[in-house]
């Protein structure tokens, strides 16, 4: 890549100066954005393709419309990389995801211009028509338009979002970002139909020019505005011989246009802006469009690490003696383990790659299911496998677990149905940041009946929790391990049964013992030993192990629990209440995440550090008085 100056790219701090720019000269604005991103993601890393992608759309919007009074509402928040570099954050860009910098994605409490939190998915039509209903009550002269993409129309709360706008009084444009790619490429019905949707061109001409003119004669008010969408619906599906499923909810549709043609979407961002009524524009945009390297591979460029800019050469460790990813060895115990058992299928909501599911799916891919960015619907449709003899192993990471909690408890928990889920990311994930830590998994799915819960240590638990999971007789069985690397170079092992409720004692001593559960369990394991402490590895946070405890009770007068989770509701909470309820004095000090506010971003071994969940703050909190 030719290291250009970034002379149009220079003058705009904020939108403002965007929109003093001519329309010829936006094109040159877009390249020179895309230039700023992959620069800076060479060195910082972060989401790379989708924020190219919508180079042309960002610039578009933030030229069309009165931002920050008018409101974009981002969905799947990686894509707005563009957005915080046009929005007055291009001299803090450099800062993105590191501790003290910007945030990761979108978020009102960094500025004004961040309409609404998007961490993950399909949450834009949802926030977008409750802020357009509320302009609307108020009386106040504000456009609203949600972005939804990368996969998030498949998400059960964007046709939940879609069912409402089209019977509430609104305004909302909604732009479907439509590139055929989650992160992974998207799958299902609603793909194939995006795929296959097109507009008669003379049609979409004529209907432009013919809502002009009754607009200008008055003749849009609400009740004739419905008749004349219905009218338009049955005129369009004769001209293009289909049904179109938005226009059949009355929601006037427009498209698909050239995502990439900036001039082409302020001319129509222009002609729909003052549209009444809730309208779509589709667009088709390539993720990872302007860099060949990403547009090439655009599941590997969608966060690619560090890289160079000029050849696209990623800069990977590959150290033959680094641990393997927990997901790594999730995906190749998990194929072990279908190879012996017919009944194992894998179910993953749209992130095979990204959980390693997609070993499996190579070589069983009729055993393995990617259903979409649709959380919920993974955990239901295990379950109805589950119900029927198969046992589906629903990898789901945990922050997005959370969208699927009914679920969990209603559609699986209740029924006591073979499941065995593995949350990937749980605890502090790093620089994704507060929307993507899975904090809440262990407090949030403690009080389920019927659920099994359990968090390796290291690799070889994770395969023998597996192993033991899968076994006849076990009931719904949660299965949680952090983001990133283990801790053992050689990580298989023979797959053994554990027995279910049982910890492990890994250090003798006096006066203070420490319990865990989970990969934290390490730094504990350096705390103990540096201390003198006792050191358990409960392994079980449902069933307890009774016979620790019990030990625990009667041989010290202080614990340190430790867990890589909120601090109230997970281990060290059910550890002090087992102990209250049994009779024992011992007094309990509970580490682990932060209650009261969200940890924001930094890397894991940083934000440890601040949550005193370290081998430093471990130790400090067992020398305590």
């Amino acid at each position: 890549m030719e290291k250009q100056e970034l002379g149009l790219l220079n003058s705009i701090d904020y939108p403002a100066d965007l929109r003093k720019l001519s329309i010829d000269q936006l094109p040159e604005v877009c390249r020179e954005l895309r230039q700023d991103i992959v620069r800076e993601l060479s060195v910082n890393p972060g989401h790379l393709a989708s924020s190219l992608g919508v180079a042309e759309l960002t610039v578009a919007l933030h030229y069309v419309y009165d931002t920050p009074n008018d409101r974009i509402v981002w969905d799947v928040g990686h894509q707005a990389y563009g957005h915080k570099i046009l929005t007055g954050r291009r001299e803090q860009f450099a800062t993105n995801r590191k501790l003290g910098g910007i945030r990761p994605f979108p978020s009102p409490q960094e500025s004004e211009y961040d309409s609404f939190a998007c961490g993950h998915a399909s949450n834009s039509i949802s926030a977008a028509l409750g802020m357009a209903v509320a302009a609307k009550r108020q009386g106040e002269n504000r456009k609203v338009v949600a972005v939804i993409g990368d996969g998030a129309m498949s998400g059960g709360l964007a046709f939940e979002g879609l069912n409402n706008v089209s019977s509430s009084p609104n305004d909302l444009l909604i732009i479907l970002n439509d590139n055929n790619m989650s992160i992974d490429r998207s799958v299902g019905g609603m793909k194939q139909y995006l795929l296959g949707l097109n507009t008669n061109k003379t049609y979409n001409s004529l209907r432009f020019k013919a809502g002009r003119w009754l607009h200008g004669r008055g003749m849009m008010n609400d009740d004739r505005r419905k008749g004349l969408i219905r009218l338009s619906n049955a005129i369009k599906s004769a001209l293009s011989h289909q049904q179109n499923i938005f226009e059949g909810m009355n929601i006037r549709y427009f498209g698909p246009f050239d995502g990439h043609d900036v001039k082409e979407l302020v001319r129509i961002l222009r002609e729909i802006k003052d549209m009444k009524g809730p309208k779509l524009l589709h667009i088709h945009t390539q993720k990872g469009h302007g860099y060949a390297p990403a547009e090439k591979d655009v599941t590997t460029w969608h966060a690619p690490g560090k890289f160079n800019p000029d050849t696209g050469e990623r800069l990977v460790d590959n150290d033959p003696d680094k641990p393997q990813k927990y997901q790594d060895v999730f995906g190749h115990t998990l194929l072990e383990l279908a190879k012996q058992n017919p009944k194992i299928v894998g179910v993953t909501p749209a992130m095979p790659s990204g959980c390693s599911m997609n070993i499996m799916m190579k070589e069983m891919p009729e055993r393995t299911f990617d259903v979409g960015i649709a959380e919920g619907h993974a955990v239901t449709f295990s379950g109805g496998m589950a119900k029927d003899g198969l046992i589906p192993f629903c990898n789901i990471y945990s922050a997005f677990a959370q969208r699927a909690y009914d679920n969990i408890i209603h559609d699986v928990a209740l029924l006591g149905l073979h499941v065995v889920f593995c949350f990937d990311r749980a605890g502090l994930v790093g620089e994704d940041g507060p929307t993507h830590h899975g904090a809440f998994d262990l407090a949030a799915l403690r009080p389920v009946p019927n659920l099994t819960i359990a968090s390796p240590m290291d690799e070889h638990e994770l395969r023998r929790l597996m192993y033991t999971a899968q076994l006849p007789g076990q009931g719904p069985f949660v299965i949680r391990y952090p983001r990133g690397g283990g801790v053992l170079k050689e990580w298989r092992c023979p797959l053994e049964a554990v027995k279910v409720g049982t910890g492990r004692c890994l250090l003798s001593g006096n006066d203070v013992a420490v319990l865990s559960i989970g990969p934290i369990g390490n730094e504990a394991l350096k705390a103990a030993k540096e201390t003198g402490a006792a050191m358990y590895d409960m392994r079980f946070l449902k069933p307890l192990d009774e016979d620790i405890l019990h030990e625990v009770g009667r041989r010290f007068s202080r614990v340190v629990t430790v867990e890589n989770g909120v601090r109230d509701g997970g281990l060290g909470s059910a550890v002090t209440e087992w102990l209250s309820d049994h009779g024992y004095s011992t007094r309990v000090t509970r580490l682990g995440l932060p209650t009261d506010h969200f940890v924001e971003h930094g890397t894991v071994a940083e934000l440890h550090h601040l949550c005193g969940t370290d081998a430093e703050g471990i130790a400090r909190a067992i020398q305590a008085p």
